[in-house]
């Protein structure tokens, strides 16, 4: 009998302050292609209803992929010891640490983004890091670094945009005027609310409350969502892995807690907690507490 071809597939196109530091004034398209099926004794109907099942699964796949919903097989960490990639082999490649808050940024928004088949993670361990990686990729010898298109790139709020903006999936920067500039002076903002909050663990965690207002502040600008923006963007990616680790440490280390008082950002935090792609990447609270209680130990 005559071969039958079919395959149906989507593809999912410092000081603290009391001032206000800023101001305050999914896509999926369709594809049919060809793929052929081997003679076969089945007849056609049973033979159409096999390839809409393989090709139902192949669109529920990547339907999950690109929600974040899948959850992939995480790799142990490289150290020392271990041999580097093949560089420039056409794999594009991110560079990361499991515990380290920049690099999880960049995780993130890669899987946001639906694409844990197309960017490779290599884990690297934050202690013992092979030698190989600050000779022939970050000479800081900081994660993230991503290896794409013969090029080693690195800092988070860069490659947050970059994979954004370079790669296939849902867009997470807003093409609204007055929530990209407000998108920009947020994520400019970032170091300066990390300083501050950094500064009070050696003193009383009520000194960090400055900064947690300007957060519940951001978060009050657009009514159309829960997320800085309304709508969930790179600005959410960019201080998710912060406050993940602020809020624990700050209520077992300083008995402070950052939500209380502020309805905006405790939202904030339980919408962080429905996604399926951020929770991927997140640590114990238990674990970063511990990292940082071993970091600031000096301060506390």
């Amino acid at each position: 009998m005559a071969s039958l071809k079919l395959k149906v597939s989507y593809r999912c196109s410092n000081n603290n302050t009391n001032s206000i530091p800023f101001s305050l004034s999914s896509f999926c398209k369709k594809e049919v292609t060809q793929i052929r099926f081997p003679n076969t004794t089945i007849s056609p109907p049973k033979l159409h209803l096999q390839a809409l099942g393989n090709a139902r699964a192949k669109v529920l796949f990547s339907a999950k992929i690109a929600a974040g919903t899948v959850n992939e097989v995480l790799p142990p960490p490289l150290d020392s010891t271990s041999e580097p990639p093949q560089f420039f082999d056409g794999t594009t490649r991110l560079y990361i640490s499991y515990t380290c808050p920049f690099a999880q940024r960049v995780w993130i928004t890669r899987n946001c983004k639906g694409l844990q088949d197309k960017i490779k993670l290599v884990i690297l361990d934050r202690e013992n890091r092979p030698a190989w990686y600050k000779e022939k990729i970050n000479s800081a010898d900081k994660v993230p670094s991503l290896e794409h298109n013969n090029e080693f790139k690195g800092e988070s709020l860069d490659l947050i945009k970059y994979i954004d903006s370079h790669f296939e999936g849902p867009s997470l920067f807003p093409h609204d005027p007055d929530k990209k500039e407000f998108a920009e002076e947020l994520l400019s903002y970032t170091d300066k609310f990390n300083k501050a909050v950094f500064s009070s663990f050696e003193r009383d965690g009520n000194v960090a409350g400055a900064a947690f207002d300007c957060i519940e502040t951001a978060l009050s600008k657009f009514g159309d969502g829960p997320f800085f923006l309304g709508q969930f963007s790179l600005v959410d990616i960019a201080y998710a892995p912060f406050i993940e680790r602020f809020q624990p440490f700050l209520l077992d280390v300083k008995k402070y807690d950052i939500i209380a008082g502020r309805p905006k950002l405790e939202a904030w935090i339980k919408e962080m907690d429905k996604n399926d792609a951020y929770k991927q990447t997140r640590r114990e609270p238990k674990e970063l507490v511990e990292i940082y209680k071993k970091r600031f130990s000096t301060l506390l």
